[in-house]
């Protein structure tokens, strides 16, 4: 399997709550920051589609642990299961520092056709790339 590398995010103080730790919200955020990422580096970023499009059907995330403003934080993404028309990704997210795992995101992809409004299967070439960073991951 290859590997995308970790990206890394330093936390903003807008990025917390009155709690003063990360919000919730900002996770999904750095999960979305994670697979547009990835997606780059595969050659399938916004500018690179080639005609193809995604929507998010699903997305969770897990939180283990807090983190802080002026924390970076580190978030690695794989493919854990390749469907017909759909594709999970999972967004494990660190603390840089300490190694600590913060959270557990996951999110359903979904090739989407927007003219027809339906969604359609996965392209070969896709498919192919995807295929090459399938992960063991049982998340």
């Amino acid at each position: 399997m290859n590997r995308i590398p970790a990206i890394d995010i330093y936390v903003r103080y807008c990025e917390t709550d009155a709690g003063g730790h990360v919000s919730n919200t900002s996770y999904f955020l750095y999960m979305e920051e994670g697979r547009t990422r990835f997606f780059e580096l595969l050659g399938f970023g916004p500018r690179t589609r080639k005609g193809i499009n995604f929507i998010v059907a699903s997305t969770e995330c897990d939180f283990i642990a807090q983190a802080y403003a002026s924390q970076t934080l580190s978030i690695s993404t794989e493919i854990s299961h390749i469907g017909n028309k759909s594709f999970t990704m999972v967004h494990e997210i660190f603390n840089l520092e300490t190694g600590a795992l913060i959270a557990i995101g996951r999110a359903v992809i979904v090739c989407y056709n927007f003219q027809e409004q339906q969604s359609v299967s996965i392209p070969p070439n896709l498919r192919n790339r995807l295929e090459q960073f399938l992960a063991n991951v049982s998340i």
